[in-house]
Order: C-alpha cells, then structure tokens, then sequence
C-alpha cells in the first residue's frame, strides 16, 4: 500500500481517474533522471529523444504541464523553448517562466553575493575531481565522478553555507548551496495545484519526495483531489522516492513511450466524451 492508503496505480487506472477532469490536471516533471539521463557533465544533460514531442501532445490535453529543477530557468529555456506553454521552475522555484515571462524571486537578491564568494571558495578549496557548477544565484557541488569525496564535499557545504548564512540542498551525488529562501519543489506544486482537480508529479531524487508529500497531503484535505505520483528510479537515490509512488518507471529512457501511453489515454477518453470542452 502507498502512503495514502492506496494499492499501487497501473498507468492505465491513474489516466483512468484522471481523465475526466483532464481541463484542471497538472502534470509537473523534474527534468534531471526523469526527463533526461544523468551524465557526468551537468551541462551536457538533454532531454531524452522524443520526450518533447510527447509534451507537446499532453501540454494540448491537459491544464497546465511545467518542469520544476535544481537547474536554472536558462538552462531548462535552451531545451524546452520550442515549447512556450510549458512552465519552468528553476532552482526549485527562485526562478521561473510562465507565458514567456522569466521571474527570479526578489528574495535572493540580497544573498547573491555570498553565493559568488562560496563560488570561487569552492573552486580553490575543493579537489578538482569536485566539479563546481554555477548557477549565479546558487552553486552545486557533484561528486558523481568522485563518490570518496561525499562526506568532504557534504561537511564543507554545510560548514560554508551556516558560515554565509545560506542553505544546503541535497541531491542526487550534489550538495547545493542556495539562499535560505523557503522555496523547494514541494512549495512551487502546492502554489500552483490550488484550484485544480488534480495532479501528477514525475521525478527521480531526494527534491522531489517534498513534492510527492504535497500531493499526498492535498489530496488528504481535498477530498476527490486525483495525486499522481510517478518516481523514475535509479540506483543512487531512488529507492525512498519508489516507496512513496503510485507508479514507478524504470530510467528516463522509457519516458517518451510511457508518455505516449499517457497521452493516448487522455485523447482517448476526451473521444468519448464528443461533448467535453476544448482541452478537457
């Protein structure tokens, strides 16, 4: 049994009751081992062939679809640009981009500064196999190519960040230090799941359970609310997240056919209904 009482979901029972309500279901996605195959270069990470496609199909089926990262909203515009209606949420929702509009919360403002400095303290201070990735307004620290390195990166990104005051994110082979702004995962899906009839949430680490608890939580005080929550394992970090899913995929590269059983689902069941309005 999940969480929340229930017997793990078939795709085909979660589009089942999702369906109906089809014009206020969100779909939110992380983007890093769920959209795309982790590689040892951060910034060498694409999505997996034929997933936008895929979005494209569900972005003209449902209420909203958006990507929600630990990735600048920059970095998540140069891959998903071709697809305007999707929003970004980036550093955890620091960052956004709805309709175009690209927004950093004016929180992080003052803090910027200190990250810079944590910035090249790291790259001076940490081994070179520690690859230091900036984010302007945070600073992730992946040890994947050197997992001996995890308690030294770990102990010196707390010890730095209570130092300036910031912030430790963990990860996926990451430490990130970020503002002590209360923004995660879980706060940018409860913001923008209200008023709506349901949704799903699909991600692969330690970030995404926050997000996989509000569902649970929404659906609990909102009785009929449809959560759907999908983990994408892997060997690092997705064993917690697949106790706590309705549904598990296996890696990022099953997610364009898995998407287009979704997506067939929803066409399917608005076929039937002749009646229902555009996108429901």
């Amino acid at each position: 049994m999940s969480p929340a009482g229930r017997a793990p979901l078939t795709s085909a029972e979660a589009v089942a009751a999702s369906a109906p309500y089809a014009g206020d279901i969100g779909f939110f996605f992380d983007f890093d081992g769920t959209l795309a195959v982790i590689h040892p270069d951060p910034g060498a990470v694409q999505p997996v062939p034929g997933v936008l496609d895929r979005l494209a199909e569900l972005v003209a089926l449902v209420d909203r679809v958006a990507i929600v990262s630990a990735r600048p909203v920059d970095f998540l515009a140069e891959r998903f640009g071709e697809l305007p209606s999707v929003d970004l949420y980036g550093l955890y929702g620091l960052e956004s981009r709805r309709d175009g509009v690209v927004a950093v919360d004016p929180e992080v403002v003052p803090w910027v500064p200190a990250v810079r400095r944590l910035v090249e303290a790291a790259r001076h201070e940490l081994p070179a196999d520690v690859l230091v990735e900036d984010k302007h307004i945070a600073v992730t620290l992946h040890y994947r190519m050197a997992p001996h390195r995890r308690d030294q990166v770990e102990t010196w990104a707390q010890r730095e960040a209570e130092r300036a005051g910031l912030a430790v994110q963990p990860g996926r082979m990451v430490a990130e230090i970020k503002p002590p702004v209360a923004r995660d995962k879980g706060s940018v899906v409860q913001h923008e799941i209200n008023g709506l009839a349901g949704a799903w949430y699909v991600g692969d680490d330690i970030s995404d359970q926050r997000a996989f608890e509000v569902l649970a939580e929404h659906a609990a005080a909102h009785p009929g609310f449809v959560a759907v929550r999908v983990a994408v394992t892997n060997t690092e970090t997705g064993a917690e997240l697949a106790e706590l899913a309705d549904l598990v995929l296996s890696a990022p590269e099953v997610m364009p056919e898995w998407l287009g059983e979704i997506t067939r689902g929803f066409a399917a069941a608005r076929s039937a209904s002749p009646d229902s309005p555009p996108g429901s």
